[in-house]
């Protein structure tokens, strides 16, 4: 199964609450993420009159793809209940929180898939808190791992 993880959003936000939700593609689009092509640098979640857009991903063009070759970067339409959109732009609208994408995988019916989260911007002393208690749980697992090798 083919996953492609959006790295950078784990960093830059805190994640509230996770979707998963369908996306509009062209064949070309389709073979390019088979691929692994694609880039999440500066995309995001939009809601335009009910309907979840996912702007600015960047999927390369195929290689072997014709004249009728897709766009490397549009905006492409996420597929998902109204009632969860609505949900979501409430909390957008009323939280300030904005919407990220996290990871586009294929499923086990080979149906691309995308996991959004609504997310809040972390501030640079929680980036710090988050880099310090990763560092603390590294250096004790290494001393658990030093201890049962001695």
């Amino acid at each position: 199964m083919l996953s492609i993880k959006n790295r950078k959003a784990y960093h830059e936000y805190a994640m509230i609450e996770t979707y998963e939700a369908g996306i509009v593609l062209t064949g070309t689009e389709i073979k390019s993420i088979r691929q692994g092509k694609v880039s999440f640098t500066d995309s995001y979640g939009k809601i335009i009159k009910d309907e979840l857009w996912l702007m600015g991903l960047h999927i390369s063009p195929y290689e072997k793809g014709t004249y009728d070759n897709h766009e490397a970067v549009r905006n492409r339409k996420l597929l998902m209940h109204k009632r969860e959109i609505t949900k979501m732009e409430r909390k957008v609208k009323e939280q300030g929180m904005t919407i990220i994408p996290l990871e586009m995988y294929l499923n086990e019916k080979g149906l691309c898939k995308v996991k959004i989260a609504i997310a809040k911007g972390k501030h640079t002393y929680d980036k710090r808190d988050d880099k310090q208690m990763k560092d603390l749980k590294r250096e004790s697992e290494r001393a658990v791992k030093n201890l049962g090798k001695k």
